[in-house]
């Protein structure tokens, strides 16, 4: 059984992104990892290749610009990837995510039973949306709980939408959940980096106009507009753990400073209650 990472970069360090840690935390795991690398305004590509990993295989990539329309552009970039792998299971991991050692050993477990069962296309994996800074976690209902990041290959699967999932053929792919997590960190930098790639990120699904009325002129992003938050006390992948020491900047939470529409509160307390949470949008078939 061979297993294949694969993900698109641009920009990842004018943007801040934990693109090395996000590749090193499941190298170990692969046989090979493949990398659509968008030609940057920065030194991406080359501490990519500063990894020295004979693992690693980069694509060099020129982006559309022009695609400013449902992020497809980011939808492209990851079928680029996938297109080019070569394992029996494609691991997918967006720039800003990030796997924890301890869970590698549970997912090639995973695999390893699942490997002959045509019947199952995917892996599904719960998420951790860090927010602000690496101490807190979302657990409102505007983050999504799982999404579909191993999938396997040589059955039509492709990049669905704004590359947050994958469909075969425009139906939903049939999976497993696994019990290990994403670590999502797209949310935790300085206020001021967070504005500047909201101000690039944006683009790829709006306009001008709607730029300049949602995310404006502002130096600083507003972190205030997360809603309901958690304190995190587990442990994080060791590979952030010099990122997480150079934090430099300070975030504060007060949860009695939340303000929740009525509708979205009453079903976050539901959940609570009962761990099911109503309208989940799922773009996928958990078996």
């Amino acid at each position: 059984m061979k297993i294949s990472g694969f993900s698109f970069v641009r920009n990842a360090v004018l943007f801040d992104y934990p693109f090395l840690e996000s590749i090193q935390s499941i190298l170990p795991l692969c046989n090979e990892f493949v990398l659509a690398v968008g030609k940057s305004d920065d030194n991406t590509l080359s501490l990519i290749r500063s990894l020295e990993s004979p693992k690693i295989r980069i694509i060099e990539t020129v982006w559309d610009d022009t695609l400013r329309s449902g992020g497809k552009i980011l939808a492209d970039q990851t079928d680029i990837a996938l297109d080019n792998v070569t394992g029996d299971w494609a691991f997918y991991l967006q720039a800003d995510e990030v796997v924890h050692q301890d869970d590698l050993p549970i997912i090639e477990r995973a695999l390893s039973e699942y490997h002959a069962d045509r019947n199952i296309e995917g892996l599904l994996f719960p998420y951790k949306h860090f927010y602000g800074s690496y101490a807190y976690i979302g657990s409102s209902r505007r983050w999504y709980r799982r999404e579909i990041r191993i999938v396997r290959t040589g059955i039509g699967v492709r990049s669905w939408g704004d590359a947050q999932g994958f469909r075969i053929a425009g139906r939903k792919m049939r999976v497993k959940l696994v019990d290990a997590s994403i670590y999502h960190y797209g949310w935790v930098r300085s206020p001021t980096k967070q504005q500047n790639k909201q101000k690039n990120f944006n683009r790829y699904w709006h306009d001008d106009n709607w730029m300049k009325q949602n995310v404006g002129d502002s130096l600083e992003y507003d972190y205030s507009s997360g809603g309901r938050l958690e304190p995190f006390i587990e442990t994080h992948p060791a590979v952030m753990k010099n990122r997480i020491a150079n934090q430099n900047w300070h975030f504060s939470y007060d949860p009695a400073k939340v303000k929740q529409p009525f509708t979205e509160r009453t079903l976050d307390l539901f959940e609570s209650a009962t761990g099911v949470r109503p309208g989940e949008y799922r773009n996928y078939v958990l078996l």
